[in-house]
């Protein structure tokens, strides 16, 4: 910066000399303390002199005290304004109006890089029918099929790259925080966070960081939450990626960490519903899973979404020993058999959904609830039945648990004018009516400048 600036004592010659040696045809005044109080260009020199003036005259004759200037804080916008109108070379000064830098026409810099962080959030499913014909030891030999849609409770999750190797996870749905001074550490570390280290497992970040995670929606709900925990994990790290995962690989690799390294038995819908999002008819083969998203008309979606209810059962639920009991009944050839006749009510459910017949599809609902409830005698108990069988003495036309089974969500299918009734009937219970709109985005993720966040 010193050739940009002179001390206020000194003479039109050694200022001429400055600007000569930048070459951009300006030099700012500064006193003793090297605060800038003026700038003076080459024309106003050469005014000066020719108005008879002494190349040993001091500078801080011919100076201007108002000049323009900006900080550092000035956006890039407003520099190029003031560029625009024929300003040449605007001097960048600190708080204390010390030069620190200089802009002009040939010399903008683009902004420095700052830090950023990932965001993401990944919506958790409702299904409608095929549950069991998703897991593997089915498949494997028959093609499984399911219907299900996203809805709008997400997990939201946070992830900032740290300086050095500490590991910092933060989660409200646990209540638990882990802290780690390397990645292997919070690897070792016993507690509630099998699932989040599972993740890490899969992912193998080379770097510290701080993850903050978060749900909509309760634990063991039947909605597929962890699938959509591990799916907004994963689109966080996958920002940080230059070569990302893409749909099918982020899906695959929830449930890797899911069921391969945390050992929670279960099926394959989620992490596919949760990444893809919206109506999606799933077929899975042992060579290749593939996701059919279904086009349903706009008024067929809306009067569906308003046909549909979603009830807290309440209870809890093991999904994964629900799903390894299931596994056991599955070597039994009438359990195979009903899960083969879930899988055909699954192709008529996708068919009632596009031709927009909505009352064959809550039949279907209840058609397959009482398919699943046999898979195994863990999926439903004498609580759960009263509840289901109460609600069709008051209006709903079928409905089925969601998830493993167990607790969690009832989703029911109520005609329009027995829905309150309905409503009133299960709030009478003590059940929570969870208001919901149809999700047509799955996993969401996206990068912000920590500046833009941070207080001036």
């Amino acid at each position: 910066m010193d050739k940009f600036q002179i001390i206020e004592i000194s003479s039109l010659r050694e200022a001429l000399l400055c600007i000569e040696s930048n070459c951009h045809g300006v030099v700012f005044t500064t006193n003793k303390d090297k605060v800038v109080v003026g700038l003076v260009t080459d024309g106003d020199i050469r005014r000066k002199l020719l108005e008879g003036a002494s190349v040993d005259d001091l500078i801080s004759t011919c100076a201007n005290p108002n000049f323009v200037w900006a900080d550092e804080l000035t956006p890039r916008e407003t520099l190029l304004k003031l560029l625009d109108q024929r300003i040449r070379v605007i001097p960048i000064l600190n708080s204390e109006k010390k030069l620190v830098g200089i802009v002009s026409h040939n010399n903008l810099p683009l902004q420095i890089e700052g830090r950023t962080y990932a965001r993401a959030r990944s919506p958790v499913r409702i299904s409608f029918g095929g549950g069991g014909s998703d897991l593997t030891h089915y498949f494997v030999n028959d093609s499984g099929a399911v219907v299900n849609s996203t809805i709008s409770l997400y997990s939201h999750a946070t992830l900032r790259v740290r300086d050095d190797e500490k590991v910092m996870i933060y989660s409200r749905d646990l209540g638990r925080s882990l802290e780690a001074d390397n990645l292997q550490a919070a690897l070792s570390q016993n507690g509630p966070f099998g699932l989040l280290q599972a993740l890490l497992r899969v992912v193998q970040p080379e770097y510290g960081f701080e993850l903050f995670i978060q749900s909509d929606f309760p634990m063991n709900s039947g909605l597929g939450g962890s699938a959509a925990v591990s799916a907004a994990v994963l689109g966080c790290f996958n920002e940080f990626k230059r070569d990302k995962w893409d749909y099918y690989e982020l899906a695959e690799l929830a449930y890797q960490a899911e069921r391969l390294y945390f050992g929670i038995a279960g099926g394959w819908q989620d992490q596919y519903a949760t990444v893809f999002g919206g109506f999606n008819f799933m077929e899975f083969q042992l060579d290749q899973n593939i996701v059919h998203p279904l086009r349903i008309p706009p008024d067929i979606l809306l009067e569906l979404e308003e046909s549909l209810i979603l009830c807290h059962a309440g209870g809890t639920h093991d999904s994964g020993d629900i799903h390894q009991d299931q596994q056991q009944q599955m070597q039994q050839e009438c359990t195979l058999q009903k899960v083969q006749s879930n899988v055909d009510l699954t192709y008529r459910i996708r068919n009632h959904l596009l031709r927009g017949r909505l009352l064959e599809f809550g039949q279907s609902l209840n058609e397959a609830w009482q398919l699943k409830r046999q898979f195994s005698s863990k999926i439903s108990n004498d609580r759960i039945d009263k509840i289901y069988n109460d609600a069709l003495c008051h209006g709903a036309i079928g409905g089925k648990l969601l998830g493993a089974g167990g607790g969690g969500f009832f989703l029911l299918y109520v005609l329009p004018f027995q829905k309150h009734q309905l409503i009133e009937s299960l709030e009478a219970k003590g059940l929570e009516i969870l208001p919901f709109r149809f999700e047509q985005e799955g996993l969401r993720t996206w990068t912000a400048r920590e500046s833009k966040h941070q207080r001036e």
